[in-house]
């Protein structure tokens, strides 16, 4: 009892329902967490949930494989973390959700890691046998696997962990292969030659998806190709466009005369003028792009100093919009439009090569191109088949009018593999574009100096700007036209416009998006992109494994021969593939003098994108029945925002390519992890909070009670003040638990019944039926923020700061008959389930120990719970209407009495006897029936019509009620401490009210003894 408790004989603290509980305040969550994780693995609570559920819809949340190489980081933690309380939160709704996580184990990173090794020993990769050097890659995986695996456990995260699936299994690798010959199969894999994005670094081409973008350093140069006139197409039947001209360069060259009515002879002597930062692609150029829709005109420099590039009297085509530009640029000091050119003058217009001088001798036709814009640059593109998309596509489309126009459709391969140029490149073969180190090559500037030389230069610069990079090795890639193999994207495959991209966007209309942004997002990059380029030219991964036919090209295709590879790749891996020359499978129908093995291996994303294949249709333990197949299961992927490019995008293009639909219902995103200052992490600025160091320091739940605060649609901060915010949240959390866990200890499990329930429980009740539903539906839509700020300020706000506030005087010091003693105790008992259950997911260590320090068990959890729910009678919307009326009026009372405490004219709430002045009649009449002074824990308390005196305390907030704090008469009870004129009246105890007398004497007949 405190200091200031009246003298008296006895130590009434002893006859008082005071909380009682072993729950200790201080969590000690970094040494308590890993208890409750033996505790489980041994209860085998994971086994102990998917029996509970059997039967049950499932709800499947299937895992994106995080890659087995390093230690976890934040984002790793946020992503596991939020699965895992998608797992949580749909079992305890009555689900069957099962969570099965996985590895993607093959690709470039491993590899890498494995040759790095090599290299420190001095050691060459390409000496060792492929299958001694996949073994290495797969061992190297299977040791991040165990730790990776240890880190997610230690979040908390639930699961199968003992049996998780990785791509490398061998009945993965066999899913893989039966997936890729199903492709082709179909029709939809085919190898063709296309400029890919391909790194110089790790000898391979890229996807989209393994591409980051990253500041970069480029040469510009604006070039000049000076046109030819405008020849009749039966005049240029003889001119070739596959590096040379029949009858040489001069031919090429030689003026004729302009049969333009337009008086198109103002064009003679011309140049097209383009702009590129790629200088070293211009010995692929093959062709200008320009396009219908911008203005062009005919330019003359007429001022300019000696010395320059570009010279007096010299003119170019350039867009109207660009114009001053380029002149600029050029340090063309005077320039004069002679007049407008129309697109139709530029409809079948040639130019040469500005390296014609080199070899380059063939006409370069300007094609319409929709790409072109006036946006920068020239108004004209410079165009490189094999060295972009937009380049390749044009060129493609254009092959007809090319054939007409006598050239050649074929596209020249100018840099090998290592990143040199080839002979296709005549006058800069062996420059390098970017070297083996992935630095820039001295390609650039050769090309330059050779434009120089013969003026063709116009203008050069520098150009700061995000460039493609390997997100692997962080170093610049290259397109560039090279064999691989891909598959189509509209190619029919069951029927006319049954296409690949056709499917996918159609499945993409029948799956829902958290948010909803995601859906234009992953839409967009599907009807944009182009055919998937599957193959990689390295060792570690699942082989495209098909037999091409030497001489037709064409792909094998028998049921037999693809029945033998699956077979062999279930027992042996995918190292069957690598194993021997490939006989075995063609069997004794098919030699391998006549079928070619092929080399390359499956891009990694289609391994990962073939997860559902081998996973989610493959494990009984999941095996949803999907509700696009007729069921009424669903299936869920969560990852971040990157993957609608990744792993989203490659499931949806796998499984719409086999199996004609996504393979999920539903994606959900998050964003990614900023320090405080919404800066990148990284080690050299010092800013990286490693989720290890926060569970070791805090805790896991404090890391899990970060994620599910945070608005993670959008990207996320963290660090020490946030998580200090987490923390004192958490304290706030953890003592509410505790109060009721102490109040608890005195229930004994009878129930008050509904209609013997006083006012306020019902209130409270109603209050948690609200918070519950608004729980349960921030669950359902994934807004895990909006479901603990519900939580949580019910909590703190309407239990801690009111509810239990105002019943604690019946809580501690009522008879243990009291009916409104016993209906709080009721009360608690429903929120403690209703809430603790709700907490689950969230917290799940915290939790546990609350939940078991209540209902102590062997081997029981809160986990094995369902969500204890409300009933819907507790809802009561007038009482609620009245009881909000009631806290209105309480807060002024609360307000007025905390000026007079705060001045020291009095000390506890108990020595005051407000007089509260009430002008409203409807406010004053929801007061009717209501112990106020119990309410807002006075000793006596006084209702009066009227706005009260202008002194008395106000809030602005609540209009027409004013407050007078004035002291309690009587005396001061030694039990409660209320001050009562009652106090005395009571002769067998004269120190106490005759409530508390009440409650001695039932608390001594209890005990057997005399007052």
């Amino acid at each position: 009892m405190p200091s200031d408790a009246p003298a008296t004989a006895r130590d009434y603290s002893e006859t008082l329902f005071l909380p009682r509980t072993d729950f200790p305040m201080r969590a000690g969550l970094p040494q308590r967490e890993p208890e409750f994780l033996a505790r489980w693995n041994e209860i085998k609570l994971y086994e102990k949930l998917r029996e509970a559920a059997k039967g049950r819809k499932k709800y499947v949340l299937h895992d994106g494989p995080p890659y087995a190489n390093g230690h976890l980081h934040i984002g790793h933690a946020l992503n596991k973390v939020l699965k895992d309380v998608v797992v949580r939160t749909r079992q305890m709704a009555g689900f069957d959700s099962n969570y099965v996580p996985g590895w993607d184990c093959h690709g470039l990173p491993i590899e890498w890691k494995v040759e790095e090794g090599y290299r420190a020993k001095g050691l060459n990769k390409d000496e060792v046998p492929v299958i001694e050097f996949r073994k290495e890659c797969r061992d190297y995986a299977a040791h991040w696997i165990g730790v990776q695996s240890e880190e997610f456990q230690r979040l908390g995260v639930t699961g199968d962990w003992a049996d998780p699936y990785t791509t490398m299994k061998f009945s993965a690798e066999a899913q893989i292969a039966r997936e890729i010959m199903d492709f082709a199969r179909s029709g939809q894999l085919y190898r063709g030659s296309k400029p890919v994005m391909w790194s110089v670094v790790e000898r391979t081409a890229l996807a989209e998806a393994e591409i980051e973008y990253a500041e970069f350093l480029s040469d510009t140069v604006f070039v000049a190709f000076p046109l030819l006139p405008p020849l009749p197409l039966r005049e240029r039947v003889g001119v070739r466009g596959d590096g040379g001209a029949e009858s040489g360069e001069g031919a090429a060259a030689t003026p004729a005369p302009d049969p333009s009515p337009q008086g198109g002879g103002e064009l003679r002597g011309a140049s097209v003028v383009i702009w590129t930062t790629t200088p070293w692609t211009l010995p692929g150029n093959r062709a200008i792009a320009y396009s219908p829709k911008i203005a062009y005109g005919l330019y003359e420099v007429t001022e300019a100093p000696d010395d320059n590039w570009a010279k007096v009297g010299q003119r170019f085509l350039l867009a109207d919009a660009l114009a001053a530009g380029v002149f600029k640029a050029a340090k063309v000091t005077g320039f004069e439009k002679v007049r407008a050119v129309g697109a139709e003058e530029l409809a079948g217009l040639s130019a040469n090569h500005p390296l014609a001088h080199l070899g380059y001798d063939f006409q370069i036709p300007l094609l319409a191109g929709d790409h072109v814009t006036d946006d920068a640059g020239t108004g004209f593109v410079h165009t490189a088949p094999g060295h972009g998309r937009e380049d390749f596509e044009l060129w493609s489309d254009s092959k007809n009018e090319l054939i007409a126009r006598g050239i050649s459709p074929k596209i020249p391969y100018t840099v090998d593999a290592e990143g040199f140029l080839t002979k296709d490149a005549p006058g800069f073969t062996g420059r390098s574009v970017i070297t083996e180190k992935g630095d820039k090559g001295d390609a650039n500037q050769a090309v330059i100096e050779a434009l120089v030389e013969v003026g063709r230069l116009v203008a050069r610069g520098k150009l700061r700007h995000q460039y493609p990079h390997s997100w692997r090795s962080k170093k610049p890639v290259i397109f560039r036209n090279t064999p691989q193999w891909f598959i189509h994207m509209d190619h029919d495959i069951a029927g006319p416009a049954d296409t690949l991209r056709s499917r996918a966007l159609a499945a993409i209309e029948a799956t829902a998006f958290y948010p909803p942004q995601g859906k234009n997002r992953l839409r967009g990059m599907i009807e944009s992109r182009p055919d998937w380029v599957v193959s990689r030219q390295r060792a570690w991964g699942v082989p495209i494994c098909v037999f091409v036919n030497k001489k037709t090209g064409e792909l094998l295709a028998d049921d037999a021969v693809d029945n033998r590879i699956a077979g062999a790749f279930e027992t042996e891996g995918a190292d069957a593939w690598f194993a021997d020359s490939g006989a075995r499978f063609l069997g004794n129908d098919y030699s391998l003098d006549e079928y070619e093995k092929v080399a390359d291996i499956l891009d990694v994303w289609f391994d990962s994108g073939s997860t559902h294949a081998y996973v989610l249709d493959r494990r009984p333990d999941l095996a949803p029945k999907r509700k696009v197949d007729g069921g009424e299961d669903e299936v869920l992927y969560l990852e971040g925002s990157d993957q609608h490019r990744g792993w989203f995008h490659s499931s949806l293009l796998e499984s719409c390519g086999t199996r004609g639909r996504a393979p999920y219902d539903a994606l959900l995103t998050h964003g990614f992890v900023l320090d405080e200052q919404g800066r990148k992490m990284s080690k050299s600025l010092g800013n990286v909070v490693a989720p290890q160091d926060v569970i070791k320091q805090s805790g896991a739940d404090i890391l899990r009670l970060w994620v599910v605060t945070s608005d993670y649609e959008d990207d996320l901060r963290i660090g020490q003040e946030i998580l200090k915010t987490a923390t004192d949240a958490y304290r706030k959390l953890r003592n509410t638990l505790r109060w009721m866990l102490g109040a608890l200890a005195h229930y004994d499990g009878e129930p008050v019944a509904f209609d013997e329930t006083p006012e306020l429980e019902r209130y409270i009740l109603h209050r948690l039926a609200e918070v519950d539903a608004e729980i349960g539906a921030a669950y359902e839509a994934f807004d895990f923020k909006r479901g603990f700020a519900a939580l949580f300020t019910f909590l703190t706000n309407d239990l801690s700061a009111f509810y239990f506030d105002v019943r604690k005087d019946a809580l501690y010091c009522d008879p243990a008959s009291s009916v409104t003693r016993r209906a709080c105790l009721t009360v608690v008992d429903r929120v403690f389930r209703a809430l603790v259950t709700r907490l689950a997911p969230l917290l799940p260590f915290t939790a546990e120990e609350t939940w078991l320090s209540r209902f102590p068990s062997d081997d029981g959890s809160v986990h094995l719970e369902l969500f204890a729910g409300s009933a819907d009678d507790w809802r009561d919307e007038a009482l609620a209407a009245k009881w909000e009326k009631i806290r209105r009026v309480r807060r002024v009372v609360t307000g007025a009495i905390e000026i007079e405490r705060a001045a020291k004219r009095i000390g506890s709430s108990l020595e005051a006897a407000p007089v509260v002045h009430i002008a409203d009649e409807a406010l004053r009449s929801a007061l009717e029936g209501v112990d106020l002074a119990e309410v807002a824990i006075t000793s006596a308390i006084s209702v009066e019509a009227g706005e009260g005196p202008a002194e008395a305390f106000r809030l602005p907030e609540v209009a027409g009620v004013s407050v007078e704090v004035k002291r309690a008469e009587g005396k001061k009870c030694a039990r409660s401490w209320k001050v009562s004129p009652e106090v005395g009246s009571d002769p067998e105890f004269p120190e106490i009210t005759p409530r508390d007398a009440k409650a001695m004497r039932e608390w001594l007949a209890l005990r057997g003894e005399a007052a």
